[in-house]
């Protein structure tokens, strides 16, 4: 998935949302979501909590992002690696630029390290994020978005094939729509692939718009 915002340095003009793959039929009517959440506002608007449970979760943090970095003049790319459960552990790492800037272990997810993190929920880490540093606050909450992310890979897909059985928290799962919701798209493992997930794609994969 991608996210491309255009601006006049002071609101969002215009939303585009790539979806190359989605894990459910109804995926694709979130980009119109997305459109009536971002469009229009300004872009120090869009870093502000909203209706994130009304859209694609995935599309409404790539677009948080986009807009917190709408001035860069150099790309910035991150990569999120986690690594399968080693006896019940998992190893998580997050690097800027390719230099490794935070990492995290847990089990069952209660943090191992860091040390001054051990017994900490995965899904509790507000207060050590809001304490850190703040050129490494973004990285940790994506770090924490890409850690719980990962636990899909472990979930046999018959637990989670049935989106009737879900919280309304993503555009899929509200009520009105998650009834019709159903599982599509082939499962790609790409530990034992040779290619990486957006390799087909490349830079014309996503939108090269100048105007």
């Amino acid at each position: 998935m991608a996210v491309t915002l255009w601006h006049d340095s002071e609101r969002i003009t215009s939303v585009e949302a790539d979806m190359d793959r989605a894990p459910w039929t109804t995926c694709p009517g979130a980009p119109l979501v997305l459109q009536a959440t971002f469009g229009g506002i300004s872009l120090a608007d869009a870093g502000r909590p909203g209706s994130k449970q009304a859209n694609c979760t995935h599309l409404y943090d790539l677009a948080t992002l986009a807009a917190a970095h709408w001035d860069d003049r150099v790309p910035l790319v991150y990569d999120i690696f986690v690594s399968d459960p080693v006896e019940g552990c998992w190893h998580a790492t997050i690097a800027r630029e390719g230099q490794v800037v935070l990492e995290l272990r847990h089990r069952d997810d209660i943090l191992i390290e860091p040390e001054g993190l051990a017994g900490v929920s995965l899904f509790k880490l507000r207060d050590w994020i809001e304490g850190l540093a703040e050129p490494l606050r973004e990285p940790a909450r994506l770090l924490q978005w890409g850690t719980i992310l990962a636990h899909g890979r472990v979930i046999p897909m018959e637990r989670q094939s049935d989106a009737s059985r879900m919280p309304a928290n993503c555009f899929t799962f509200q009520p009105e729509r998650k009834a019709e919701a159903r599982r599509v798209g082939r499962v790609i493992d790409f530990s034992r692939e040779t290619v990486r997930p957006l390799d087909h794609l490349g830079v014309a994969g996503f939108s090269t718009r100048a105007d």
